[in-house]
Order: C-alpha cells, then structure tokens, then sequence
C-alpha cells in the first residue's frame, strides 16, 4: 500500500516536471528563432546572435553539460527564477528595443 502511494506522489512529481521541461524546450526555440530573425535581418547581428546565446540556457541538455563541466549545482528553484527572469529580458530587447514585428516584415518581404 505504501509503494502504491509513494508511486502516485512521484508519478505527480514527474508530471510536472514534464511540463515545466517542455514549456523551457518551447520558450527555448522561440527566442532562438528570435534571434535567428535578429541576426539575419535588420541591421544587428551580433545582438541576435546574443539572443540565440542566451536561448540555449532553456535547452536542457545545455544546463546538464554546463553542470557537469563546472561541477555546480544550482538549485531548480534559483534555475526556474532566473529563467523567468531571463526570458522578461529576452521578450523586452526583442520586442521593445530589438524591434521584432519589423524585422519580420522584412523577413517576409524577402520570401
């Protein structure tokens, strides 16, 4: 009885952890295609490259390497608070200062 219900606890752990996971993989390819827009179009590549820089710390297999290069371990709390924080900045330069909706509209101009 006890590992039944030791069982469904963890099944729910899981469960949201699966989607935190694949709302960090989604906001991950949006900014990375944001900064694939950023660079290729407009007139500052080196600031979509640094949003596509920053994009990779929402791929996961991206935070295990850096955890096992350097040997530090950050807890998942601090990790979901700054990539919220993170993902604030993202949408602000890109939105605010980076100018998005021009930029595609030059992209779609193109195709």
């Amino acid at each position: 009885m006890e590992n039944e219900k030791e069982m469904h606890e963890e099944a729910a752990v899981n469960e949201g952890a699966t989607a935190l996971n694949m709302i960090s993989w989604l906001f991950g390819i949006v900014a990375f295609a944001i900064g694939v827009v950023n660079t290729f179009w407009g007139n500052d590549p080196g600031f979509g490259i640094f949003i596509v820089l920053l994009s990779l710390v929402y791929f996961l297999p991206v935070h295990a390497l850096l955890n096992k290069m350097t040997g530090l371990t950050v807890p998942g709390t601090v990790i979901r608070v700054l990539k919220i924080f993170l993902g604030f900045f993202i949408l602000w330069a890109a939105l605010g200062v980076g100018e998005l909706f021009d930029k595609i509209e030059l992209m779609l101009r193109d195709f």
